[in-house]
């Protein structure tokens, strides 16, 4: 069985023990298999995409949140369905932003190009939700089709408001609900689903994952104007080239009239998206978001409910805390 590199959120793997880390050792077993299931050339670009890593957080919500699951097929099976969504949503993303590099390693679409890439994106939703329709439950299968659907309507709502800079607060934090925060709540209410358990105790799971997916998204704002590329896996503003106006665009616009005019069409090269992110973090735009972000995880935390195991809630806090310290 394959082990599990080290991850930003290895202190949580440490804190849930040998059961945790053989759900995510049985999860990467799974995604290799079906990564290498499906012919030669949707396995190497699915491949490509496994390889590229990544934090595997959606699977490690799943389990923590099914930790009173007996069976543990279905668990790992919801888990590994969750992370498939999201890896292909990153090749799908790559193609729409014509994407060289995913954290450090060529994209599908540079090495495939744009037909490849997008059948492969195809391919992993569509696999997501066959896979997870092997625990025979519709409201799973449900639970996921709904966020693949939030997933699409954020992709949408984002290429709409590409290069506006008149875009609203309420109007960004809507997109990130529908692309990121919806598939974090996703994995936290499949993990109880998983488990064979309904009411409350899901809602109040579901809830703490949409306000820690939300927070993590307005996290990564911050890091794309003031992470460096040997921490984010890609270059300083590169939202800011694709046209993607982020909180600390929009606050910071709102105390400085030149970012207020700013034209990011006219935003072409590497020096000239690092200037915008240097006039951005001098306005106070990059506090303020992290404040909503931390905000958003003191209530994420505040609201788990004496429903939950106190093992379940002293881990769900980890990670939430994990997310501000990894990402702030």
């Amino acid at each position: 069985m394959n082990t599990v590199e080290a991850t930003p959120f290895e202190q949580v793997m440490v804190a849930g023990g040998e059961r945790l880390r053989a759900l995510m050792d049985d999860v990467e077993q799974l995604l290799a298999e079906i990564s290498a299931g499906h012919g030669p050339e949707l396995a190497s670009s699915a491949g490509a995409t496994l390889a590229a890593g990544g934090k595997r957080l959606r699977p490690l919500l799943v389990f923590i949140c099914g930790a009173g699951a007996e069976d543990r097929d279905p668990l790992v099976r919801a888990g590994a369905a969750v992370e498939l969504v999201h890896m292909a949503t990153l090749v799908h993303d790559d193609v729409v932003d014509s994407a060289s590099l995913r954290r450090g390693h060529p994209t599908v679409f540079a090495v495939s190009g744009r037909e490849t890439a997008t059948a492969t994106g195809d391919f992993l939703f569509s696999r997501a939700l066959s896979l997870l329709d092997g625990n025979q439950r519709g409201e799973q299968v449900r639970t996921l089709a709904n966020a693949c659907l939030a997933l699409a309507r954020g992709e949408l709502v984002q290429r709409q408001d590409a290069y506006r800079c008149d875009v609203s607060v309420e109007r960004y934090l809507r997109r990130c609900e529908l692309k990121t925060a919806s598939l974090f709540a996703a994995a936290c209410k499949l993990g109880p689903l998983a488990a064979g358990e309904n009411g409350a105790r899901v809602e109040v799971l579901e809830r703490f994952g949409h306000r820690v997916g939300l927070a993590f998204q307005l996290l990564d704002d911050v890091l794309d104007v003031a992470g460096s590329a040997s921490s984010t896996g890609k270059q300083r503003g590169s939202d800011l080239l694709d046209g993607a106006v982020t909180l600390p665009l929009i606050l910071a616009s709102q105390s400085d009239v030149e970012l207020a005019a700013l034209d990011l069409h006219s935003v072409f090269s590497r020096e000239e998206a690092e200037q915008v992110c240097d006039r951005i973090a001098a306005t106070g735009g990059l506090d303020e978001t992290r404040k909503r972000a931390t905000d958003l995880v003191t209530e994420a935390k505040r609201d788990l409910g004496a429903s939950l195991s106190p093992e379940v809630i002293a881990l769900l806090r980890l990670v939430a805390d994990r997310i501000v310290d990894r990402y702030s």
